[in-house]
């Protein structure tokens, strides 16, 4: 049994915790499955979005595995204990989260790197370091996502919220029924699967701009990322199949 699982479903890649009986909690093996999941993504030319989930209806995934902790002493935890899309790994193509469970702690971080999150309406999350005196250093960009003092209150209480109110804050982007929850981030993935994959890669870059740039510079770097896409064969594709009424016929180049 492999504690991370990755499949392919119509260009969009699944990549499952699969540990429900520990709620998906990241033990070793967990975090050792993330990082040749994430490294299999970037180099497989079929997927073109990944989707980020856990196995069974009760987590996501609970966080760090506290017993293993416990057991190794673990002090400070590298950047890279598990993979921070954007910071320790990049992963230029798009993926999204679906949270069919607890999100919480190092859960809570693995939905907050994906560029995307869809999540049942059962679903809950929180960032619950300041319950058992560990810390949150990866939630630095929690208050770009949403406003500062939401993100305030949940770094300082650890209190969970739901669903609901994670999509009203703005934290995800759209709550469905426990049993829709792989219909809906499947059919997603394949929407933006079929779009031109050079766009969708200059989209991803040039959203997360304002991020780290003045709005001046971001502009400026807007205008580098998109004018080789401009300058694509793709590009010629895109209007020439509309003339034609066909599918286009996308080479990324």
């Amino acid at each position: 049994m492999t504690a991370v699982r990755y499949e392919i479903d119509n260009g969009v890649a699944w990549l499952t915790i699969d540990r429900p009986e520990a709620r998906n909690a990241l033990n070793q093996a967990v975090r050792d499955g993330l990082h040749d999941g994430v490294a299999r993504f970037n180099g497989d030319d079929e997927a073109k979005v990944l989707v980020l989930t856990g196995a069974g209806d009760r987590a996501f995934c609970a966080g760090g595995d506290l017993k293993e902790m416990a057991d190794t002493t673990l002090r400070v935890p590298p950047p890279d204990f598990v993979p921070q899309f954007g910071r320790t790994v990049e992963v230029p193509k798009p993926t999204i989260a679906a949270v069919n469970g607890v999100a919480y702690a190092g859960g809570f971080l693995l939905a907050q790197m994906c560029d995307l999150c869809i999540a049942a309406d059962t679903a809950r999350f929180a960032i619950t370091e300041v319950k058992v005196g560990r810390g949150a250093p990866w939630a630095a960009p929690l208050p770009w996502l949403i406003p500062p003092r939401i993100a305030m209150q949940i770094l300082l209480t650890g209190d969970p919220i739901m669903a609901h109110r994670a999509y009203e804050v703005g934290l995800i982007n759209e709550v469905v029924a426990p049993g829709e929850l792989a219909a809906t981030a499947q059919a997603l993935g394949e929407r933006i699967a079929a779009n031109a994959p050079l766009s969708v890669r200059a989209a991803k870059r040039t959203a997360y701009l304002a991020a780290h740039h003045p709005l001046s510079d971001a502009y400026e770097q807007a205008e580098r990322i998109w004018e080789p896409v401009y300058l694509s064969e793709d590009a010629q594709e895109g209007p020439a199949a509309f003339r034609d009424k066909r599918t286009p016929r996308w080479k990324a180049r």
